[in-house]
């Protein structure tokens, strides 16, 4: 399975993460899709162990193609992690979680942030990718556009407001550490969790 978009962001993703992770870091990454992110990343920094996930096997079989093709030892087998289930145990250095708060509903959100904070090392990083509102606003047009559309899909789905999503992290001890601008209208999120 490919993805135009992971094609297009991951490059970026990398860019971000090399700059907020260590050159050895343990990394899970929650509603892996097509398995993409985690073949870029790992395939440049083989200091990093990266474990893919996703509860939808059509994803896990594309994931395991790509890691097949790959041949990187870096790359492990993806889990079939649902992010509200039971999760591997830890310490990871980061929780990496791509287009999954806006496609998803807000209880996967909580869930992420709850489990996050008991697998990852004190000062890990909890690390979003995608569209967010900021201060009640659509950013763009056409996240405005995509909102609707996720919306009439699944009415539990939607772009959240930023400040909502760094709200719940805060209460699992998360603290922002910064947004970068990022293709496409998206943000990178950066959260680290502080003790």
């Amino acid at each position: 399975m490919m993805s135009p978009a992971a094609a297009r962001n991951r490059q970026p993703i990398l860019d971000v993460l090399r700059a907020i992770l260590p050159g050895s870091a343990r990394i899970l990454e929650v509603a892996s899709g097509s398995g993409e992110h985690g073949v870029h990343c790992a395939a440049a920094e083989p200091g990093w162990v990266w474990q893919p996930s996703d509860p939808n096997p059509n994803a896990r079989d594309s994931i395991s193609a790509w890691r097949e093709h790959a041949g990187l030892d870096n790359l492990r087998e993806p889990l079939p992690l649902d992010v509200a289930g039971i999760w591997p145990a830890g310490p990871f250095d980061a929780v990496v979680a791509i287009n999954l708060v806006h496609i998803s509903p807000w209880d996967v959100t909580e869930a992420l942030m709850s489990r996050s904070a008991e697998r990852l090392r004190e000062g890990g990083v909890l690390y979003l990718y995608g569209p967010y509102r900021r201060d009640g606003r659509h950013t763009s047009p056409s996240n405005a556009a995509f909102d609707a559309d996720l919306k009439a899909r699944d009415p539990q789905w939607g772009v959240r407001d930023l400040e909502q999503v760094v709200d719940e992290a805060q209460q699992h001890g998360f603290m922002l550490e910064q947004t970068i601008p990022m293709p496409a209208n998206n943000l990178s999120v950066v959260l680290r969790l502080h003790p």
